[in-house]
């Protein structure tokens, strides 16, 4: 609170859908500031539910290409911002001046670095050249750097640490405040209560190992190394990979090339991922980079293995081993490998009670108990818009 009256907070986010992991944890934090009494006013392009009761304000100017479209948003926002007070102004957009900005996206600049690794030399000197990737950087630069910019909301260690790297910006000014998750939504009854049905609604045997993604990005969050990996496992392993992404058509056609069609089911995005959760045997995430994707909470919450990359942020969370597995992004053999313990139950058992235990302090209300801690410290110093 700030006196006597709600705290009025500007969230800023482009896109707003139901399928997107920046969005789910949107939902998620709209929700528990907004009990703890926060007037929440919502800037964006365009949404797709999950704003019932939320005030929001369009900024969709005509646009013409990526590169327009983010340039003409930021000057509509700064627009709108201008027309109003709002105590604080959180951007989860690269758009310099705002008080917060939640690095949900992590860094350009090191995606680029991690994606180079997994291309051709051609495709990296594209890269360098293409005039969004060249503008996304300065807008990076330009916000970390800014004189306004009070805070950065870091969802891991691992992009606190790349920020720190690249960046002339306070080591003070960047906050590590891990996204909560619905602890009780995502608990390991569900997936006992739920798994039968859910697996036979997607025709697996009891006796079949599942392996679950989910997620959009397909090529980011390494979709074509796992189905990779999925030819070298036992035919008894089945995939489902749960998200919308213009990639699918080729994935699908990479299934069929290594013949691993009739064991990968796609499902397009998903409102509701608990069942999926529920018919699986572990999650597998091996991201080429990713800052911390809110299904792997979900999944560690739901006592699921977890197999994933050192370029996940997820890394600050796992012991190798113990609570969940991981490998670099572009080594295939130990992805197999680790893919392949999956197959003794006991130890996918102990791995996910172990992932379970991980999580249980990253509840809902200690994320949003984190962040009011954060307002309340910069609105004492005298920050705000």
């Amino acid at each position: 609170m700030t006196g006597d009256r709600e705290m009025r907070l500007a969230l800023i986010r482009q896109r707003h859908t139901p399928f997107g992991g920046a969005e789910r944890f949107l939902d998620r934090a709209m929700g528990a500031l907004r009990a703890r009494g926060v007037a929440i006013t919502l800037i964006a392009r365009r949404w797709e539910g999950g704003c019932d009761g939320l005030e929001t304000v369009r900024c969709d100017p005509w646009h013409l290409g990526r590169w327009w479209r983010d340039v003409a948003f930021a000057r509509c926002v700064h627009a709108r911002l201008a027309e109003r007070r709002f105590d604080l102004v959180q951007s989860h957009e690269r758009i310099p001046g705002c008080d917060l900005y939640r690095a949900g996206d992590g860094v350009h600049a090191e995606w680029l670095e991690q994606r180079g690794r997994a291309r051709g030399r051609v495709a990296r000197w594209l890269d360098g050249i293409n005039p969004f990737h060249r503008h996304l950087l300065n807008q990076e630069r330009l916000l970390f750097e800014h004189a306004d910019l009070k805070a950065v909301i870091c969802n891991s260690r691992m992009v606190r640490a790349e920020i720190l790297a690249r960046f002339r910006i306070a080591p003070e000014k960047l906050v590590v405040i891990y996204s909560g998750v619905d602890l009780e939504r995502f608990h390991p009854e569900t997936r006992a209560r739920e798994r039968d049905a859910a697996r036979a609604g997607w025709g697996i045997a009891p006796h079949e190992t599942l392996l679950l993604f989910v997620g959009s990005g397909f090529e980011r969050k390494g979709v074509p190394a796992l189905l990779t990996a999925l030819a070298g496992l036992d035919r008894a392993t089945r995939l489902v990979v749960v998200g919308r992404d213009k990639a699918q058509g080729r994935m699908e056609g990479l299934a069929r090339r290594l013949g691993v069609a009739d064991r990968v089911l796609f499902t397009g995005g998903r409102r509701d991922v608990v069942p999926c959760y529920a018919a699986a045997d572990a999650v597998v995430l091996p991201t080429l980079y990713d800052p911390f994707p809110n299904v792997a909470l979900e999944a560690m919450a739901m006592g699921l293995p977890l197999v994933t990359t050192f370029k996940c942020g997820a890394v600050d969370l796992i012991d190798h081993g113990v609570n969940g597995l991981l490998g670099d992004a572009l080594d295939l053999a130990t992805l197999t490998r680790n893919l392949q313990s999956l197959d003794d139950a006991a130890y996918r058992v102990a791995l996910g009670r172990a992932a379970r235990e991980t999580v249980v302090g990253l509840s809902l209300e200690t994320m949003s108990a984190r962040l009011m801690e954060l307002y309340q410290g910069l609105l004492t110093r005298g920050a705000g818009c």
